[in-house]
């Protein structure tokens, strides 16, 4: 596997990239079925799919040499003040380990900074989410919570939060 960084452009997403980010989606192999079609609604929501887009949901993209490569979507938690949840990122898996995730976590942190006190985000705790979790950890979030066989037995949510001075 090639682990050499690449240069990664940001750029918005639209209705058009929904085939590509489900592409990428279901291509990582970590996402139960189930799972597919809500990374689609958050991403249908964020970009306005047949509908206005929905301000309580932002999303962007990484670019490789004009090809879409990896995707992020996060938004406020409603009821809080200055927390943030990411929702999805997705890398497609030939591109991983490359620096797109990195690129794209950077991106919405400069999104929201100024808005934001906390970032959540919610992962799994199965063993192929290791490097996920190793991910967030190396980019100081920090594990919060952990709830046992949330999401099936065996497979434990894990709360990592990050934050920001005000």
């Amino acid at each position: 596997m090639n682990r050499t960084a690449v240069a990664t452009r940001t750029r918005p997403l639209a209705a058009g990239d929904r085939p590509r980010v489900e592409e990428m989606t279901r291509a990582t192999g970590l996402f139960r079925a189930a799972e597919i079609p809500v990374a689609l609604e958050v991403f249908d929501a964020a970009v306005g799919v047949g509908r206005k887009a929905d301000p309580d949901y932002e999303s962007t993209g990484a670019e490789v040499d004009g090809s879409l490569v990896g995707w992020i979507c996060w938004g406020p938690t409603p009821g809080t003040a200055g927390t943030f949840h990411l929702y999805w990122i997705v890398v497609d898996p030939a591109w991983q380990h490359r620096g797109v995730g990195g690129a794209l976590l950077e991106e919405m942190e400069r999104r929201v900074a100024g808005r934001a006190r906390l970032i959540a985000v919610e992962t799994a705790g199965r063993a192929d989410y290791a490097p996920t979790r190793a991910f967030y950890a190396g980019r100081a979030y920090r594990v919060a919570a952990e709830i046992a066989d949330y999401y099936a037995p065996g497979d434990d949510l894990v709360l990592f939060m990050k934050r920001f001075q005000s």
